[in-house]
């Protein structure tokens, strides 16, 4: 079940040293959680240590026992997910039983790519340092810290919550409720990116750089692994879309520039079951960039919900999202201008599908499933609204 507000503390971030003051107007350097190898190195010590450092743990209490589970098993390509189940020693009544811990891939393919887009660099960062400033709601955390390839995030468990099934797909009901915390998100940031230098640009940056490089091997792999889930006349297009994805990219970064998530699909949202949840929860911040918010819009439309509902609403919901960002206070996005971007945003999008889909893992059977998916809805989407039309 979620953590209590009274569990919370601030994440730790280790990605560097912060400084202290002290009374006596000296300062210290406070010492950056040492991280163990994982996912064996998560032992009741090492937990107990880690979370009273961070201010989770009161004086007194211990972590006694922990036991571990894996889960999202095939759902994060990227990181590993483990729930812990802690018993306290001492008085930890009104302590939360379970946490959800976050760490590396051991597929050695997928940590290298990880590796090669700071992936876990900016999931760390963001918690640490993003997360306050936008009412758009994710899990709550106790430890953000990273350390070389190596990086843990110690968060609120939302067991009870339902989790997105990219498989299934999204119904009307569930691609609204995602629209909407979309808009909270990019309203927050809604030109005001200053300061995010850390965040790549979906043009002109390293991202933007791997993208290619990657696409440019997944295509051919789509197409072959995925042949029964993708038109021949868009397969053939391959040539043509990755000659002309700088200018794509060009023109997802050309503004209004807001954050993305970047990974916007049915497995990183988590749905409220409750009256005290939150109606959405967000998750994995490994991929935020720096672009137009209709590239978070277009992914989930084109790749997570349902086709008959996509094809019945997708006018429909791009005007949700601007109504929305216009309650939120942006004043300089009208429905015309974000459903022609949208259209731009949902061709973009093949790249995604091919890097996800053609140059990593799907071996595993559900990564497989959800994949498949991914490519037949972006498929459909292209024909339905002839897209390759919009090629520069």
């Amino acid at each position: 079940m979620p953590c209590s507000d009274a569990a919370i503390a601030q994440p730790m971030l280790a990605l560097r040293f912060e400084d202290i003051d002290r009374k006596d107007g000296a300062r210290r350097v406070a010492k950056p959680i040492q991280l163990p190898s994982m996912p064996r190195g998560l032992t009741a010590d090492w937990l107990t240590g880690a979370l009273r450092q961070a201010g989770f743990l009161p004086g007194g209490v211990r972590i006694g026992k922990v036991a571990r589970e894996q889960i999202g098993d095939g759902a994060g390509m990227m990181s590993e997910l483990a729930r812990l189940r802690l018993a306290y020693e001492g008085n930890g009544a009104q302590l939360t039983g379970t946490i959800v811990a976050k760490f590396p891939s051991r597929n050695p393919t997928n940590r290298e790519i990880a590796m090669a887009y700071n992936l876990y660099e900016r999931e760390v960062r963001y918690f640490a340092e993003l997360d306050s400033r936008t009412t758009a709601y994710s899990p709550k955390t106790f430890v953000s810290a990273i350390q070389g390839d190596n990086f843990l995030i110690l968060m609120e468990d939302m067991a009870d919550y339902r989790v997105g099934d990219q498989v299934a797909g999204a119904d009307l009901a569930d691609t609204q409720a995602m629209i909407d915390e979309l808009a909270k998100l990019h309203a927050a940031f809604w030109n005001q990116v200053d300061d995010l230098a850390w965040v790549p640009h979906i043009a002109n940056s390293y991202h933007a750089a791997n993208m290619g490089v990657l696409a440019k091997v997944g295509w051919p792999n789509m197409v072959k692994i995925f042949a029964d889930h993708i038109d021949p006349a868009i397969a053939a297009k391959g040539d043509a879309f990755l000659a002309a994805l700088p200018r794509l990219q060009g023109a997802m970064d050309a503004g209004p520039i807001t954050l993305l998530h970047g990974d916007f699909r049915m497995e990183n949202v988590f749905f409220g079951t409750a009256r005290q949840h939150q109606p959405v929860a967000i998750i994995d911040w490994q991929g935020p960039l720096l672009g137009k918010g209709v590239v978070d819009v277009a992914l989930m439309l084109g790749q997570s919900t349902q086709v008959e509902v996509r094809r019945a609403q997708q006018r429909g919901l791009v005007e949700r999202y601007a109504r929305q960002l216009k309650a939120l206070g942006v004043e300089d996005y009208g429905v015309a201008r974000a459903w022609d971007d949208c259209q731009l945003a949902l061709l973009y999008n093949w790249v995604y599908v091919a890097v996800v889909a053609g140059a990593l893992d799907a071996s595993n059977e559900r990564a497989f499933a959800w994949m498949s998916q991914m490519v037949a809805r972006q498929s459909a989407v292209t024909l339905d609204l002839d897209l390759f039309r919009l090629l520069p």
